[in-house]
């Protein structure tokens, strides 16, 4: 999620270890999600990395015109629109420098966060170039992670984004699976994606629990990607991309507005 840590260190990692992986809009939201203001918070699954045509003026936060936050503005012409997610971003990152287009007039508020906090470019690096049982070690300490300090970082931002947005609907959207599991496919062993899959699980539950206990919305997008996950034939989100590694296990286009902006839509 941070594309240019990822770019790096993967990258050159890939090189050395000479590794080969292959491996809509929908009902209309409710007329007050629509009247006020849409405020677009998050981190690269929300600034779109992976769906291309990039908007120069976001320099490294790679926001996309082909992100769902985009394609909701353009669908529902909210009366204002603040595109802040930013490809990388942590929690901490939102707090200093996502939150100030939020106020009173701000009717909708959407935000994907948690993945960074959790490692995820280290994951994907540790499972990627070593072995399984290193994979899972690595693993095993970003569930702990997110299982022990995530709700609490979660917790304090949302407090922060109610207290600056108090009349929005604020809608949490979680992460996809990323692999469609007993299918052949080259790259991974089916133990590591297993264990990746199980991981966005317990991501996306803690998520989902920080978000109702301030009374947010939670969408799911494990349902939109059923199918579409790496090794389905039909995938939505990219396996190691050697064009651009940073945009590797992230949403396409397709991702954004088959998987993700459904689930924006039915729940704003």
């Amino acid at each position: 999620m941070r594309r240019s840590r990822i770019a790096a260190y993967v990258g050159s990692l890939l090189l050395t270890a000479g590794l080969v992986l292959t491996g809509t809009a929908a009902a209309q939201a409710s007329p007050s999600a629509a009247s006020g203001g849409y405020v677009a918070l998050g981190d690269s699954y929300s600034s779109g990395v992976g769906s291309g045509s990039y908007i120069s003026s976001s320099g490294d936060c790679d926001r996309s015109t082909k992100a769902y936050p985009y394609l909701w503005n353009a669908a529902h012409t909210p009366s204002s629109f603040a595109f802040t997610a930013c490809s990388g971003a942590r929690t901490d990152d939102v707090l200093a420098n996502q939150l100030g287009p939020l106020d009173s007039a701000t009717s909708l508020v959407s935000i994907t966060i948690g993945g960074n906090d959790a490692g995820f470019s280290d994951v994907m690096t540790t499972c990627v170039l070593q072995s399984d049982s290193t994979c899972l070690s690595r693993i095993d300490t970003a569930r702990a992670y997110v299982s022990s300090t995530l709700p609490g970082k979660l917790d304090n931002l949302y407090s922060v984004i109610r207290g600056k947005a108090p009349s929005a609907r604020v809608v949490v959207i979680g992460y996809p699976r990323f692999y469609l599991l007993g299918q052949t496919c080259l790259g991974l062993s089916d133990t590591k994606r297993s264990a990746i899959n199980a991981a966005a699980d317990l991501l996306d539950t803690t998520i989902a629990k920080a978000a109702a206990n301030h009374g947010f919305g939670f969408g799911d997008v494990r349902t939109t990607f059923s199918g579409h996950e790496i090794c389905s034939g039909n995938s939505w989100l990219h396996s190691v991309n050697w064009l651009d590694i940073g945009e590797s296990y992230h949403p396409t286009a397709a991702g954004q507005s088959g998987g993700y902006l459904p689930v924006l839509t039915n729940a704003a």
